[in-house]
Parts: structure tokens; sequence; C-alpha cells
């Protein structure tokens, strides 16, 4: 049984994502006021819940708030309490409830490190602080917190006069480097004449910032020394990071809950649990990334409404991949880069890179654990720390998705997670000492640990928590930050949570997973855009038309390397990314300079192949840069992809009409991505999470409204804004057609375009058509006898105003006017 929010507990029916950020240089802010002034518009939208970004007191300046500093108060720069007082009070005028977005797997720890009093703690008063228990530090390995933020060594710093010691008013005696302000531990302040020597006497050991890759001796969110991670399994610590929230709960200020990172809590399981319990059962969604390529499920004992949505994205997505360009697309990203084309191939590099240079702490911690268990286990002593490490590494590297669940406490794993590690290890065997492969899957898996006590059941349960949340961070930066900029077959499919070996989603194999959908998570969340996606869905559906015009496609391509030849001398940038890059101008065109080149550098940076952030290149970061700036000022160029965008002009606006409609009427609760409700260009973060033009929205949506006919598809934006609104509007009015208590039934198509249509129906009252691989629909000469077998009664197009009888409708007359169809039973 699908897991719901108590009966009376308010339920979402559509969400709508903004991002709240204070303003800087670069950026005018979105604060608490400003979402309050849009808040009237969202409810003209047909939206029923403002979802919003992180707003608890974060780091100085946040961009996003997931660097909470303060779980007790409400972000300041944001506008504080009396801000977001005014912004629930016009979500209460104008109907809306809201959803926030949290983190409890992390804080901030950044500078100054004043501005978190938790952390400030610890690193004044060590193991004895209160809040020692707050964070999983490796206390054993020196007895001191690793704070690793120097340019140099700590000799140098010193000698430099970098690091100085006085009194802060507030704070007493300080430490000061830079930005950087650290507590002195009560006793040592008369070391303060002799820099070096205070120091040592903290608990706290400042070092070059290059060493947290080997020797950081605290668990952190992926690789960002800066957040630490929270262990919310401790009841005290989950009290006291979820009071402000579950109030705001309680009080009615909030409906329902995004959780952030669900994976690298030592229990998802047990904190939905604790979660639950403490809401009343209120509607939250996680951040799982479920893989597609391993057909991964959301656990059925999870006490949650179901995910944030990566799953159905790429379930979309699929349907508007054609297959059939699968060899073509191959062939041409092999010869035009001679780059490796195949898929896990990449993977398996870009997992072993991470594993060696991003994440050398991790590894080295869950390595000690390894030694210490071993030692206490005579048939295993003799097990070597080189054949320990290589063992670990091949087994992480194998794993194929973010976590196998297995509880820390004796209980056995489940088939799903013996499944999983099975297949690591048997992939990992072949590298590595077999016998040591298996002694990592077994401790992975807890097995010897119900039959443990003392040190050695301590650390058999420490090992099975940190393994699994070792393996989302190997997954994530191996996989998405890594991976996905390293290989450009097909770009569109490089998303959070897909598969670029897969090419394409059959028809059957879509309505398969909504039904399944529909039976286990029918108010999980449905998405194209997030703040964390690499491109936006306007983006990724333009690129994914490639896939049915290889031929096209290749003859522009590669014209376009001959002729740009003299914008990379001396080789650079090499053929695969420049190859990326042409798919990213085309997905995103027309793509201004400045926004090309951050994009260009963040994905150069981002693949670790000739540079990367923290061992950047500078010849290849500039080579790069004057490429894109030399292609982009070339109006011959300029005209030949204006050229071919506009090729593929007819078949994206109603590929990204019906990705859009599909989404919106699909099983859960649909979310928008703020920007996305006209056509958005957008590429990954910081691109996505530029200024909204709301007044512009504003006043065409008063126009459509006004006008009350379907715009054409010669205006993109409002064809889609036309859509979004009466789709969400519907939404909003007949809730039950789509949510718990809902039915989907696909629709059956006849004759001989049958393929290129997706239909489906909601509840009987409900039904969607749309057209899918638009391009060889369209070369076919459109949909000659094609037929869709509507449900019996009489149906009205909420987007066109037609009615129509049930039986067989000819789809050339039945989107002869838009192209999507959203039928309502009369």
């Amino acid at each position: 049984m699908p897991h719901l929010p108590a009966p009376g507990r308010p339920l979402p029916v559509s969400t709508f994502r903004v991002q709240l950020r204070p303003a800087s240089e670069d950026h005018p802010g979105f604060v608490f006021e400003d979402a309050a002034a849009v808040v009237p518009y969202l409810a003209e939208l047909g939206v029923t819940h403002l979802y919003c970004s992180p707003y608890l007191a974060s780091a100085a300046g946040s961009t996003h708030g997931y660097d909470v500093v303060d779980h007790s108060r409400l972000d300041d720069e944001l506008g504080g309490q009396a801000g977001f007082d005014r912004l629930a009070q016009a979500c209460r005028e104008s109907g809306l409830g809201i959803v926030l977005d949290i983190v409890p797997n992390h804080v901030s720890v950044a500078e100054p490190e004043s501005q978190n009093p938790v952390w400030w703690d610890v690193l004044q008063h060590g193991q004895q602080s209160q809040y020692a228990a707050w964070f999983d530090i490796d206390w054993a390995s020196t007895g001191r917190v690793l704070v690793p933020v120097l340019g140099g060594s700590i000799g140098e710093a010193v000698e430099r006069g970098e690091i100085t010691v006085d009194d802060d008013g507030q704070l007493g005696t300080v430490v000061r480097y830079y930005d950087h302000v650290l507590p002195v531990a009560p006793g040592t302040e008369n070391l303060r004449g002799d820099v070096l020597a205070l120091l040592d006497a903290q608990h706290y050991r400042l070092s070059h910032w290059k060493t947290a890759g080997e020797e950081l001796n605290y668990r952190r969110f992926f690789d960002v020394t800066t957040l630490a991670g929270v262990r919310v399994e401790d009841p005290d610590v989950f009290a006291q990071t979820h009071r402000l929230v579950l109030d705001q709960l309680s009080s009615g200020v909030l409906d329902g809950l995004r959780i952030d990172h669900p994976d690298g809590l030592a229990d998802p399981e047990g904190y939905l649990v604790q979660l639950a319990d403490a809401s009343g059962d209120a509607w939250v969604v996680v951040e799982k990334i479920l893989e597609a390529g391993v057909s991964e499920v959301l656990p059925d004992s999870w006490r949650c409404a179901g995910t944030t949505g990566y799953d159905v994205l790429n379930h979309i997505l699929g349907l508007f991949v054609d297959p059939a360009g699968e060899p073509a697309l191959t062939t041409l990203y092999g010869q035009l880069t001679s780059a490796e084309t195949d898929w896990h191939v990449v993977v398996d590099d870009a997992k072993h890179l991470v594993l060696t240079d991003v994440l050398g702490s991790e590894v080295a911690r869950l390595v000690d654990l390894l030694r210490a268990i071993c030692a206490l286990v005579p048939e295993h002593r003799d097990h070597t720390r080189s054949a320990l490490q290589a063992g670990l590494v091949e087994l992480l590297a194998a794993f194929e998705v973010y976590r196998a669940y297995v509880a820390a406490d004796g209980r056995p794993a489940d088939e799903t997670a013996r499944r999983q590690l099975a297949d690591a290890a048997a992939v990992a065997r072949a590298k590595a000492d077999p016998a040591v492969v298996d002694l990592v899957r077994d401790l992975a898996l807890a097995e010897g640990l119900a039959g443990a006590e003392g040190e050695e059941r301590r650390l058999r349960a420490e090992f099975t928590s940190r393994f699994q949340q070792t393996c989302g961070p190997v997954m994530a930066k191996g996989i998405e930050d890594t991976a996905f900029y390293r290989y450009g077959r097909l770009v569109a499919l490089n998303e959070v949570g897909g598969d670029p070996g897969r090419f394409g989603t059959s028809r059957q194999q879509f309505l398969d997973f909504c039904t399944a959908l529909q039976r286990d998570w029918p108010v999980s969340m449905t998405t194209l855009s997030t703040h964390d996606a690499k491109r936006s869905e306007d983006v990724r559906v333009r690129m994914a038309l490639l896939s049915e015009c290889p031929r096209e496609w290749a003859d522009a391509v590669t014209a376009w390397s001959a002729q740009n030849a003299h914008a990379r001398p001396g080789g650079l940038p090499d053929r695969a990314k420049e190859y990326f890059l042409y798919q990213t101008f085309v997905g995103a065109w027309p793509l201004p300079v400045e926004r090309a080149v951050a994009y260009a550098e963040k994905a150069s940076r981002e693949a670790k192949a000739w540079t990367s952030w923290t061992d950047p290149d500078p010849d290849y970061d500039a080579a790069l840069e004057q490429f894109v700036r030399t292609v982009l000022a070339d109006e011959t160029f300029t005209r030949q992809v204006d050229a071919f965008v506009a090729s593929l002009q007819p078949a994206w606006v109603p590929t990204l009409l019906a990705q859009k409609l599909v989404q919106l009427t699909a099983p859960g609760v649909a979310d928008t991505y703020q920007g996305t409700d006209l056509v958005d260009l957008s590429l990954v973060d910081p691109d996505n999470r530029r200024p909204v033009d709301w007044d512009a929205r504003r006043a065409l949506l008063a126009r459509l409204d006004g006008d009350g006919t379907p715009p054409g598809t010669d205006d993109p934006d409002a064809a889609k804004l036309w859509l979004v609104s009466r789709a969400l509007r519907l939404r909003r009015e007949q809730p039950e057609a789509f949510l718990a208590d809902a039915t989907f039934a696909p629709l059956t198509a006849a004759g001989s375009a049958a393929d290129h249509v997706v239909a489906f129906s909601r509840s009987d009252r409900v039904v969607t058509v749309v057209p899918r691989l638009v391009l060889g629909l369209q070369r076919r000469g459109g949909w000659g006898d094609t037929t869709v077998e509507l449900p019996a009664g009489r149906w009205t197009d909420r987007l066109t105003g037609a009615s129509y009888d049930g039986g067989a409708q000819p789809l050339a007359e039945l989107l002869g006017q838009f192209p999507v169809a959203l039928l309502v039973a009369a």
C-alpha cells in the first residue's frame, strides 16, 4: 500500500518552486517580500502550493540556502520572521499552501565560523562540547578537528603574519586567518604570544586546504569541506534541528516538506519514521535518485509520499528520444572526437578518479575501520592495508546505485541489498583480491554483526553505515559531476538519475511506469526541471530531437568543426568538449556569450579531464574561453546555428508542449520550476537560478485569459503558458482526478502513426493526448489514418474548446488546432 499523508493533512495538488536568495552584485535577489509579490500570479496560474528553497538561517550571502548555520531561526537576509509572516499571509489570502525544502544531512561550517554557534562550540570545547555528538567526527584519529582552510603550510601562514590572535568584544579571544574566525579553547589564552603553541593547544588543527582530500576527519556533504554532516539519527539532534520546521507544520504554516539528500543519513528509513511521527504524517517527498539503468525503485517501507521526480523526468524524456538514431550518433561521436563511446567505461574511469582524488579521506576512514575489524578477527589479520583499500575501492566503483539500505543493528539485509552488493562484488573480484572483496561485501551487508560484541560490534556497525554513506558521494561525484561532463554521445540524456547508455523509452515502457507510479506512489512529485538539473526541460528536449535527425546533425556539426579549426590553435579545447558545446549551443540557442563562457568553464572543470576546480590548467581554460568567444563572434557560424535551430522549430514546439502536458497530468503532484511556465533555455546552475521576469508573465497570462483563444506555435512562450495555466487550473478544480484515489489508464491508438502518440485517461474524467518523435511524424506526412480510442461520453478540449464523442477519433482532427489535447469529460 502507498504511504499517504494522514487523514486531514493538507495534500498539494501542484507546486511551484522558487529559489530564495539575498541580493548580490550580480543578482537583484528574491527574498520573502519578492515571493509574496508573485503569489497572486501563481494563484492565477492554477498552482496550489508555493515550494520554497531552504529558508532557515544560512551562511552569509548564500545563494541557495543549503548551507544552514542555525536551525532555530529564519534567514535574516531573506527578511527574517517578519518577512516570512508577510509571505505566509499573502499565501493565505490567495489560497496557496507552502512546501519547504529542508536539509537534515549537513550544516555550513564556512567562514566566519562564528556564524554557526554549534560548530563554534565544538571547535572551542572539542569532545567536551555539548554539541560534539552532532557531528560524525573521528576523534580517535588525532583528537582534533581538521580545519583545512590555509593557502599554504601553517608555518608559512604564521611566518607571514596571516594568522593573528586578538580579542573580539562578543566572542572573546579569537584566531583570525583572513575571513576565518576561530575560537580559542578556555585556558589557552595565555599562549597568545606564541601563535604556533596556541594553535597546537586547540581542539582543531589548521591545515592547508588540500589536506582535506586525504585527512579530513569529519563526514561532509560529498566533497564539500565547508558542509559538515549532522547526526540526525540522534533523537536530541533531530529535535533541535527540526523544532522550527515542525512548529510550522503543526501551526499550518507549512503543508509539506522536501528532504534533501536522504542517502547521506546514517539511517534514511529511520529518519523518515522520526519525521512522520513528529509531523503527524505530513506530505513528504525525498530527493532520492533512482538509477534507471538498473530499474531501481524506492523502498516501499519508507514513510514518505515519494521522490522529488527525477525518475519521472527521465521516463518522460525517453519518450522523445528516437532509439533508431543511436547507431548513427554513436558512430558520429566516436569518429568526430575519438572519445570512448561506451558509457560504462566512462563511468568506471570517473568513479576511480573520484575515489582516488576527490574522496580520499572517506576511503581512508573506511580502510581504517577495515584494519581495525581485521585486527580483531584472526582469519583476516593478514590482509594488508593496500589490499583492503583496493578491494574497497573496486566494490564502491562497481556499485550501481546511491545506496544499499542495510540496518547497522544486526537485522539481516534484504534481497535487494544482497543482489546489489553481489552484482558489484562480481565485477570487483576481477580487479582485486576476491577474498578481500567478499570480506568488504559481507561487512557492508552487516554479516556477522548480530553475533559480534563490544568493540568489534561497534566497528562493524560503523563500517556498515559509513560504507552506505560513501556510496552516494561516489555516484554523485563520479557520474553526475564527472562522467556527465565527459560523455557527449547525446548530451540530452546526461541528466540526474538518467542513464546515457540507454537510448529512449518506448511508449509501453512509459505507460507501464505510470501505472506502477499510480499504484505505489500516487502522490509522489513529478518534475521536468529543478535547481539541480543539468539543463532545463526545453533545452533538453530540443537536444533530444538530434536523435531523430542524426544525418542532418552529422553534416552540420562536421562542417562546424572544420570551419572552426582556426579557433582551436594547438588543438585545444579537445574535440570531445567541442562536440559537447555544439550540442549545448543548439539546445540553449540563442545563448549569450557570457553565459556560454561560464557554462563551458563549469562543464570542463567538472569533467576533470584537462582541468578541474582543484587543479586548474590556465592554458586549457584560456583556450576554451577563447574558442567560445571566437565562434560565437563569427557571423557565419552563428547564422548556421540559427538555421539549424530554425529547422528544428516546427518539431521542437509541439515536443516541448507534449512533454509538459504529460508531466502535468501523469500520476503524482506536479511541480513547475521557476521560469519554466514559459519557454526556458537555462543550463546548469547558476545559469538556471537567474532572475525571472515576473512582470512579463503576469502580462502575458492576463492577455491570454483576455483573448480566450489558444495561441499559435509561432509564439512558444504564449503556447506554453496557455498549456501550463489550463492544466494547473484543471488540477486545482478536479484534484481527485489526479491524486491518491485516481486511476491511470492507457488509451489505444491505431493506424500507421500509432507509435507517435501517447494517450492516457485519468479517472475516466481527464484525457491527455500528445505526439512523440515529431520530426519523424512530420516526415511521414502527419497522422494519416491514425486514431485514438477515447472513453465513452462527450469530451471537451480545455486547450481549444473543441468537443468530441467517445470512440475512435482521428488524430489529425484532435490535434489539428493545437499540438496537444487536454480533454475533460462533459
